[in-house]
């Protein structure tokens, strides 16, 4: 039989358990795994339909920055409300190069029959999701970026010297908003194993209403 500082120690050890296995990220670092897939088109309601999200290989780093600010609304002498402005995210995505499938499928660049890749100024941008990690200390959380498009790299060059640098692209991003308000998700820990393996397969699409029930029933229990 177990003594009371025993069974004080034994409660301990399993809460101790029990928050080591849900413990959160405290850092984030590493770029990695960085895909796209193209939004193939639209209905009525502005859902759009994906294709299958593809490799971007030689991801360097990726900076944005959170467009929109909240705005306060006073009334009563005080905070009455506030308005969230969310105007999605611009910045910046440093790759080792871009790929031909992204310049054809996403920067609208021609390949003819001669295998020569040709940019016109009549090009049509096209709108994509990107998808991506970074890796923490104890998950790699998963981004996506719902609506997105890509501005053209600049062209870069110099002569060879003593030593060699290698010279990266980088695409200007903006990242937009769905009709449905959608800007953008990520895994945290208690994203489910399925849709967390899954994540670069498809894109994943929440139900946004069921997401708003949830997150009413866990303020009520908070509550009560």
């Amino acid at each position: 039989m177990l003594s009371e500082n025993e069974r004080y120690a034994d409660i301990r050890f399993k809460e101790a358990g029990l928050i080591m296995a849900m413990e959160k990220n405290k850092v984030k670092f590493g770029l990695n795994k960085v895909h796209w897939a193209k939004i193939l088109s639209f209905d009525d309601e502005g859902v759009p339909t994906f294709a299958t999200p593809v490799r971007l290989p030689g991801a360097v780093s990726l900076s944005i920055d959170a467009e929109g600010e909240a705005e306060n609304f006073y009334a009563d002498d005080g905070v009455y409300y506030v308005i969230n402005n969310n105007s999605g995210y611009t910045g910046d995505l440093e790759i080792a190069m871009v790929t031909l499938e992204f310049a054809t499928e996403i920067l609208g660049e021609i390949l003819d029959s001669k295998g020569v890749l040709m940019e016109t100024n009549t090009a049509e941008l096209q709108q994509f999701a990107l998808l991506f990690e970074f890796s923490g200390d104890k998950n790699k959380i998963r981004h996506c970026l719902y609506c997105c498009s890509a501005s053209r790299p600049a062209t870069e060059g110099q002569t060879v010297e003593d030593s060699k640098e290698v010279k990266t692209e980088t695409l200007s991003l903006t990242s937009t908003a769905l009709a449905s308000g959608l800007v953008k998700s990520r895994s945290c820990e208690q994203t489910d194993k399925s849709t967390y393996d899954n994540w670069y397969k498809s894109v994943y699409m929440p139900d946004l209403t069921q997401a708003t029930s949830v997150q009413s029933a866990k303020s009520s229990k908070t509550t009560a």
